[in-house]
């Protein structure tokens, strides 16, 4: 219950509940998907009246609708692609830290190789060649961030398989399958679950990057790169079509890195006594 004093817990719980809990009743709360239009109340101001209380964009949808509802992509794809990268990069760390030999010097370099490749530009290029959709931009974080993981866990691989409780349960011979996931994987899991957090809040950060840059997904589902696209052409006429997603996401990634914060000081040994 001390995490309850920490300032970075609870601003960042408080942020994540609140946002992630519109997003999850967002089918309850806004049942049109906020796809409905009123061209009559197009680019109404915030605060104007109850009916749209943050507004509407140029085709005269809800803001507050908008923002809720295209939380949901965002989300997502964030921990859908983070928990892809964790499988695998934690299936791969695990094999090139406890077997060595060939197989990890191979993993390693083809490692080092994908990580001299900047995530932005491939992926500007593969979906300008396949085309953009939701399934491609997580395949393609998967892809560029396992490498992450494979590396942290083979180093926390490499310092356990030498401790005595590894030896032991080696010595009573127990198969490497359970070595792996029973022993050595629930003591290497606080980085990992440190890394995946804040990886959900960049996902968001990349998602909402490349669908404002027209290489995310289909422009007619809510999202909030989508929107933040969608009001660029009015910031000075009408700001509040670009504020409120752009707070969506801000707010989102911060609570997420101050809970991401906080799990390092929790989970850290050096960091926990500061």
């Amino acid at each position: 219950m001390t995490g309850f004093k920490n300032f970075e817990f609870v601003a960042g719980l408080v942020l994540i509940v609140l946002i992630g809990g519109a997003v999850a009743l967002s089918p309850l709360l806004f049942p049109d998907g906020g796809r409905a239009m009123d061209l009559t109340a197009r680019l109404t101001a915030p605060f104007a009246g109850w009916e749209h209380p943050l507004g509407t964009d140029p085709l005269g949808r809800d803001i507050l609708a908008r923002v809720v509802v295209g939380g949901r992509v965002s989300f997502f794809v964030g921990i859908v692609s983070a928990l892809g990268a964790v499988v695998i990069g934690t299936v791969v760390g695990l094999l090139a830290g406890y077997y060595r030999g060939p197989w990890d010097m191979f993993l390693m370099r083809f490692a080092d190789i994908q990580l001299a490749l900047p995530f932005i530009l491939l992926a500007m290029t593969v979906i300008a060649i396949i085309g953009p959709g939701l399934d491609r931009i997580i395949v393609l974080m998967i892809v560029a961030q396992w490498v992450q993981y494979a590396r942290l866990i083979r180093g926390s691989v490499l310092s356990l398989r030498q401790a005595e409780f590894v030896q032991a349960a080696q010595s009573y011979g127990l198969p490497d399958r359970k070595i792996l996931f029973g022993h050595i994987l629930p003591n290497a899991m606080g980085p990992l679950v440190i890394l995946a957090t804040l990886n959900v809040a960049n996902n968001i950060l990349l998602e909402s990057s490349l669908t404002f840059l027209g290489l995310g997904i289909d422009p007619l589902v809510p999202s909030w790169g989508g929107m933040l696209a969608d009001g660029r052409n009015y910031i000075q006429t009408a700001p509040w079509v670009t504020i409120f997603p752009g707070l969506a996401i801000m707010l989102t990634v911060l609570g997420l890195n101050l809970l991401g914060d906080w799990l390092r000081d929790r989970l850290d040994p050096l960091g926990a006594t500061k």
